[in-house]
């Protein structure tokens, strides 16, 4: 069986990634063949191609963070999904691979397998696999937002920033979102009160919120940080989940995100009843596998339902081809959409 994959030779433009087709694997025991119908474009492969996201591997390699599919062929004894549950073939799947995703067939352990229920499509599953599982995690576990308070969200029209508003806004919890001007009516549309991320964003939220917000979620970091902490009442926590700022700057990826980490524990020490958090999706996987997987499961399970049910709806910024990658990151890096960029196969 072949898969056609892109591979990121090293670090250069996107028009610089290969697309090559191999000869994939048989899987083996507790393995799983998937034929991908939707993968996701994120900022971690912007960082990637420029050799600066952390801990990502050496080059060449495959990205991709996520992705959904189709069950093909199962290797040796059927084993269980993500949680226990049985995983066969013909069924609808999702997964966070980190990297890996961009190809028409992947090979996979099985316990990574969340099944997708019928009645979401793989484009819409695809925009709350790694987004929608880092919005629910850093609302409802890291922050622990409750109804009636007020949030900031940076980049509320992103792929994690807008299912995050919708999160919020069906918790109750009222939500200041910032992005470009013509971002704006889609961010009303979502339920959240705009602001232009050009503007002083922490005296803006300090007219909406005088005694400051309750949660801020900061995906750029850098200098700016200190702004998203400025913002926060007694008892309000900061949730950093990135460090856009320093994209298109030279330096080490790494050293940026230790840097901001320090800075953030630092923050905790001072007597003043706020907190803040770094956020990483991968936290405890290697130490505690099967919770992890379990944990996944409820989650991505919890989000597909709401999904379903229509309590949140898929944000799909655009789709493309995968042979059409270069394009694709090219389009999710100049920004100004609202929703999540989305590879779909080529066939």
């Amino acid at each position: 069986m072949e898969t056609t994959e892109i591979v990121l030779a090293g670090v250069g433009e996107p028009e610089a990634m290969l697309v090559r087709s191999r000869e994939l694997p048989a899987p083996g025991a507790g393995q799983a063949v998937v034929r991908v119908e939707a993968s996701g474009v994120s900022f971690a492969e912007q960082q990637m191609r420029r050799g600066k996201y952390y801990d990502q591997p050496a080059f060449p390699f495959v990205p991709g963070y996520d992705l959904v599919g189709v069950v093909e062929a199962l290797g040796g004894r059927a084993a269980p999904g993500a949680g226990g549950s049985p995983v066969e073939v013909g069924q609808r799947v999702a997964a966070l691979t980190k990297i890996g995703g961009w190809a028409d067939r992947v090979v996979l352990d099985v316990a990574d397998l969340v099944p997708v229920p019928d009645g979401v499509s793989a484009a819409e599953a695809e925009t709350v696999v790694v987004n929608g599982v880092t919005a629910w995690r850093m609302l409802h576990r890291t922050a622990r937002v409750r109804a009636g308070q007020t949030i900031v969200v940076l980049g509320a029209n992103g792929g994690v920033g807008s299912t995050l508003v919708q999160l919020a806004r069906h918790a109750g919890v009222r939500v200041i979102g910032t992005a470009s001007p013509r971002g704006h009516d889609r961010l009303r549309e979502l339920g959240a009160i705009p602001v232009d991320y050009h503007d002083d964003v922490p005296a803006r939220v300090r007219e909406l919120a005088p005694e400051g917000v309750a949660a801020v979620f900061d995906h750029v970091g850098g200098p700016g940080i200190a702004g998203s902490w400025r913002m926060l009442a007694r008892g309000g926590t900061l949730v950093s989940y990135g460090s856009a700022s320093t994209r298109d700057k030279p330096g080490s990826g790494t050293l940026a995100v230790l840097k901001l980490v320090a800075r953030l524990a630092a923050w905790n020490h001072l007597p003043n009843g706020r907190g803040a958090h770094f956020f990483n999706l991968w936290a405890g996987k290697a130490r505690h596998l099967d919770r992890y997987r379990a944990e996944l499961r409820a989650d991505l399970g919890r989000l597909f339902a709401m999904l379903a049910a229509g309590s949140i709806t898929a944000q799909v910024a655009r789709t493309f081809l995968l042979t059409e990658a270069a394009a694709a990151l090219r389009f999710a890096e100049a920004g100004g959409f609202t929703g999540k960029v989305v590879l779909v196969p080529s066939e």
